[in-house]
Formats: C-alpha cells, sequence, structure tokens
C-alpha cells in the first residue's frame, strides 16, 4: 500500500510487513529526516537488535502513521531490517491487542518474572460513563 492509498477497511489491523537488507550503518543516516518526513523517532536499543518507532508523514505531507523497525546486526557492517506501517485508524486496535498480549504473557505465562521497564497494564477506560 503506498502512503498517500487509503487503508484498507476490515476488522483486522491494516498492517504491511516489508523485511530488507541494509548493506551500511550510514544507509539510516543518509536518509535525511527531510527526505522520509520523519516528525517524531524513538530509539529503543535491546541487545542485537535495535527497534525504532518513527512517525512520519505522508507524501501528501497531510497525514501520519508510524513505523516501528527492528534492526539487527547481522555482519560488521550489515543489517537485516524489518518493519511494520501502522496507520492512525489502527493505532487503538494495535495498542489494545499489544496490552492484551503483554497482559496474558504477565499473568499466564511468566508470573514470577520481574519485568523490567514494563509500564502498569492495568486496565483503564476512556468512557465516561466509567468515571
Amino acid at each position: 500500500m503506498s502512503q498517500d492509498q487509503e487503508p484498507i477497511e476490515s476488522e483486522a489491523i491494516a498492517i504491511t510487513a516489508e523485511s530488507e537488507i541494509e548493506d551500511t550503518v550510514s544507509n539510516r543516516t543518509k536518509n535525511t529526516v527531510e527526505y522520509r518526513g520523519e516528525v517524531f523517532s524513538k530509539r529503543v536499543p535491546a541487545g542485537k537488535r535495535t527497534y525504532f518507532f518513527d512517525i512520519k508523514t505522508t507524501r501528501s505531507g497531510e497525514d501520519f502513521f508510524l513505523t516501528i523497525t527492528e534492526s539487527k546486526r547481522i555482519a560488521e557492517s550489515r543489517y537485516e531490517k524489518h518493519k511494520i506501517f501502522l496507520y492512525k485508524e489502527d493505532f487503538g486496535k494495535f495498542v489494545t491487542a499489544m496490552h492484551e498480549v503483554l497482559t496474558y504473557v504477565r499473568e499466564e505465562c511468566l508470573p514470577e518474572y520481574e519485568f523490567r521497564d514494563l509500564p502498569d497494564l492495568s486496565v483503564s477506560s476512556n468512557d465516561p460513563a466509567d468515571e
């Protein structure tokens, strides 16, 4: 799906996965923020992997989307990258699913494990009727 196309309307989360090999570290810096339409970026180092959460603008510059990139070093100057493109109308579904999965792992699979840096996953509601 190109960045300017309307997302597919469905109950499923409209996510496009992309896998690519990056030959040099400089490719990430060579593609400037202006060229990619990047307006915000969060880098998360995690051992041999690094995760990037980037908010970008569409080509028209009138809308925004999130890319989540996993970058894994496979050689001295080679990286394997996997990307997920997430569009604004699916942010809520994605975060809800992530919350459910992490809660399940924490409570059912690994209740004794001390998760580091994991925020409180207690259920909260934005419904004014609950207040």
